[in-house]
């Protein structure tokens, strides 16, 4: 029981778990009950099928997650200064920039693939942290550090995204009802008011308003984490975080619920009409190369070109294997990648080109970021007994 209390507890069990339910939900969507399993995804459950309730519901609640982690670190976090802003959000967005580059490259030729361009540009948190956990003091606190906020910075960039590029069309009415709902929210964050309850409701109709207005439904989590007060205080004079308090009773339904049912529910690909040439495809040739190379080319460049300028200091107790190692991990694109795809695709075979991309690019980003990290870098007591 204590193992698995430690598994449960540790910064890797999200990435593991998303790991299996992706890789249970390949093996069944390539078995005897593949039917079923395909069947189960429209099953309809009251408004919804069981893939929107997850797309649509859950993964909203997954970025209520992201937003709080965002506005943590711009308030009080790595992010809450200009000079901690400066390297992981360049990182980011050249980080984005040339897988998005690459991706293009290979299917500029074919106007029905460009929309897919912003699927290999997301960095995903749970599995990237996950790898670099497994390798305890190999790699710098520093540098565990520089990952974690390039990719909060890198969630805030696909949010941006998929509300300017993949929205289809726009309902005004609903869209002013949003605007309004999310002023009220305001005003509850101005006169200190942080009883979750007036926040859960108006979050509900905040969903709802965003769901019917066109934009994705999802993006009504990332507005309502904005309006979460970071403090707040009791009459009694005592001050609390509502903001990590939220993220605190979130954590572990996200990590523990919704990623591994995400993954479930998206990662299933039937390889049965899947032949060799395919993994030449352009839409696979271009996510996997753009997370697996773009990733490391974006991240690594913009971090020696920052440090060599003196622009910005290099991370404490890293080498440039540390850093290389960790652009590396960067394209490991799981979650937000196959989100962005659903959004890029419609069901067709452009989306399971885009989805093997996604699995190709992520596992060898994911096994060489680790190995480099692992066999090429020195361990950080070294580091730090040179430095006394």
């Amino acid at each position: 029981m204590s193992r698995i209390k430690a598994f449960l507890q540790s910064p890797s069990a999200g990435g593991i778990l998303l790991l299996v339910s992706a890789a249970l939900a390949i093996g069944v969507a390539n078995s005897a009950y593949s039917d079923q399993y395909f069947h189960f995804l429209k099953f309809p459950l009251g408004p919804f099928a069981v893939e929107a309730w997850v797309n649509d519901v859950l993964m909203a609640i997954f970025f209520l997650g992201v937003g709080l982690e965002i506005k943590h670190e711009m308030i009080n976090g790595e992010l809450n200064t200009n000079a901690k802003r400066i390297l992981p959000t360049v990182a980011a967005f050249c980080g984005v920039m040339v897988p998005a580059v690459i991706y293009f490259i290979f299917n500029h030729g074919n106007p029905m693939y460009h929309r897919g361009w912003a699927i290999p540009t997301a960095t995903d948190i749970a599995f990237s942290i996950g790898v670099v956990s497994l390798l305890g003091t190999r790699v710098p606190v520093a540098m565990k550090v520089l990952l974690t906020t390039l990719a909060v910075v890198d969630d805030l960039i696909a949010v941006v995204i998929i509300a300017a590029f993949y929205t289809e069309s726009l309902q005004f009415l609903y869209m002013g009802m949003a605007v309004l709902i999310f002023i009220l929210l305001m005003i509850l964050n101005k006169r200190n008011i942080f009883h979750p309850l007036p926040y859960v409701v108006l979050g509900v109709v905040l969903w709802y308003c965003i769901f019917k207005s066109g934009l994705h439904a999802t993006l009504s989590g990332v507005f309502l984490a904005m309006t979460i007060p970071y403090r707040a205080q009791y009459s009694s004079g005592k001050w609390i975080s509502p903001v990590m308090q939220w993220n605190s009773a979130l954590i572990k339904w996200i990590t523990f619920l919704i990623l591994p049912l995400f993954g479930f529910i998206n990662a299933g690909v039937s390889f049965s009409d899947f032949s060799f040439n395919d993994l030449f495809h352009p839409v696979v040739l271009g996510v996997s190369l753009a997370l697996f190379i773009g990733k490391q080319v974006g991240v690594f460049s913009t971090v020696y070109i920052l440090v060599k300028t003196k622009l910005v200091d290099m991370p404490v107790h890293a080498t440039w294997s540390h850093v290389y190692g960790i652009a590396v991990c960067c394209g490991i694109g799981f979650t937000m990648s196959l989100f962005v795809d659903l959004l890029a695709f419609p069901p067709s075979h452009a989306q399971e080109m885009a989805k093997v991309g996604i699995f190709i690019g992520s596992i060898f980003s994911g096994v060489i970021g680790y190995v480099v990290l692992r066999y090429f870098t020195p361990d950080v007591s070294e580091l730090e007994r040179k430095d006394d």
